[in-house]
């Protein structure tokens, strides 16, 4: 094959990878998360770039077959890493969908049908979360994408404050602007302000325990000492325990103070859809700027985040680029989320969203959060009987911390037992969970968003954890 335009294969691979998927899929539920003895076939995708193609139909089976059985199967029940969702039955589609139509979703006038779509998946999104009708945002790669179109909002906010325009002259010449947070902060903050030319060092950190919890005096006492414009950033589910910063608390400084309030809601936002949970998020309608992702709990296929703004103009003076005569202008009929976020050729995104909440509704993802909050009890629970496991935090929503500490095993050597531990589970390949340090403490920290994963998962996650602890002891 020489010649996309020679290629008569279409249907034979897009028949290939329909016949792969459904046994792919469908064996999710029991299959390994990964298997670690196909790593060699990864050899298979090597080589020097081809001189003369091998053809669609070769190259798709090639990659089908090394993929489906090198591929971490982070789409099934049993992932618990990172805080990673899986694909609904309907999201799926919708990508494929996206991927047929391969819509440039930058502008109205490059496609009204994913201009409309992403309009109308923005809208239900506020819908979901209990948002205020004013609120409006963009779709964007990730939640660090999210943040760092929510922060770069609040940058350009703070240097009219200080008579300054970001857009036209940047940040230079103006003083460093002010960034609270507590101890929760995430790393995609961080790096959010370094790409914001902000430092992702120049966060100041109130703390009052080990583990981040915010201090909210020692906030509000720099705030009244400062007595300018500052930013917060709130964080709305912490990714080693699920906990959460009072952001009623933090609003009402922010109002105090004139300041701009940011929350980080990545995976913490869906809260707000159950009313057992629903407390966790008080305050959050009165944020500046919230972010979110949309590969986690809402359950759809990489890369999917969003931004929400109380005041969504400010997108368009953040983010609309110097004119060319052939691109629409901010203002334009047709303009288009290319001037509302960091990217501007656009995949469209949307369409997974949209059919997702088409296809299930409020109801079906409350039903959804319900039964994680309700198999993160089982867990915490299991774990709370084990004799050989110790939970270490509370659990509010759907992450449980915890570490293995079996009887006669002195404190010193804990750290050393729960990192091995955490490797076996990793080289295991049955369910997948890595450590992390929680309270100066090596623990695992199993997330639960994935649409597949029932109590059968729980149980098996738990069995194995004991299982390879016994033969670490």
């Amino acid at each position: 094959m020489s010649d996309p335009l020679l290629d008569t294969e279409t249907d034979v691979v897009l028949h290939e990878v329909y016949a792969a998927a459904t046994p792919y899929l469908e064996a999710l539920t029991d299959r390994p998360v990964h298997d670690p003895a196909t790593a060699p076939l990864l050899a298979n995708l090597s080589g020097d770039l081809p001189d003369k193609g091998e053809g669609s139909a070769a190259a798709v089976r090639r990659l089908l077959r090394i993929g489906t059985a090198t591929a971490t199967n982070s789409a099934g029940p049993r992932f618990y890493h990172f805080v990673i969702g899986g694909s609904t039955p309907a999201a799926l589609a919708g990508d494929w969908i996206a991927s047929m139509l391969d819509q440039n979703a930058a502008f109205r006038a490059s496609s009204a049908f994913a201009t409309e779509v992403e309009t109308v998946a923005l809208r239900w999104l506020r819908e979901l979360f209990g948002l205020p009708e004013g609120y409006g945002g963009a779709l964007v790669a990730s939640a660090t994408f999210a943040n760092f179109t929510s922060l770069a909002a609040a940058t350009h906010w703070w240097g009219e404050r200080h008579g300054g325009d970001v857009a036209a002259d940047g940040i230079a010449g103006l003083p460093r602007m002010p960034v609270l947070s507590g101890g929760y902060l995430h790393p995609s903050a961080r790096k959010a302000l370094q790409m914001l030319g902000h430092g992702g060092q120049s966060v100041e950190v109130y703390a009052r325990d080990a583990v981040g919890r915010v201090d909210v005096g020692a906030i509000e006492r720099r705030l009244a000492a400062y007595g300018g414009p500052a930013v917060i950033i709130g964080n709305a589910g912490e990714v080693n325990a699920g906990d959460f910063d009072p952001v009623d608390e933090l609003a009402d400084l922010a109002e105090r103070y004139g300041a701009w309030l940011h929350v980080d809601g990545a995976f913490g936002i869906f809260a707000a859809l159950s009313p057992r949970s629903a407390g966790l998020v008080r305050g959050v309608e009165r944020a500046d700027s919230i972010a979110c992702d949309a590969h986690k709990w809402l359950n759809v296929p990489y890369e999917s985040g969003f931004a929400f703004l109380r005041d969504p103009a400010r997108l368009g003076k953040a983010f609309g680029m110097p004119g060319a005569a052939y691109l629409p202008g901010p203002d334009d009929p047709g303009g288009g989320y290319a001037m509302l976020g960091p990217e501007s050729s656009r995949r469209a995104r949307s369409l997974p969203i949209w059919a997702t909440l088409a296809a299930y509704g409020r109801a079906g993802y409350q039903a959804m959060v319900e039964r994680h909050l309700d198999l993160a009890q089982r867990l915490a629970g299991l774990v709370d009987e084990a004799p050989d496991l110790e939970r270490l935090a509370d659990v509010p929503l759907c992450i449980v911390c915890f570490r293995a500490r079996p009887p006669g095993v002195p404190d010193a050597a804990l750290d050393g037992l729960n990192k091995r531990l955490g490797e076996a589970l990793i080289a295991d390949g049955r369910v997948f969970a890595g450590t992390t340090v929680y309270g100066g403490r090596v623990a695992l920290r199993p997330a639960i968003v994935n649409w597949r994963t029932t109590e059968q998962d729980i149980d098996e996650f738990v069995a194995v954890v004991r299982g390879l602890l016994a033969t670490l002891t």
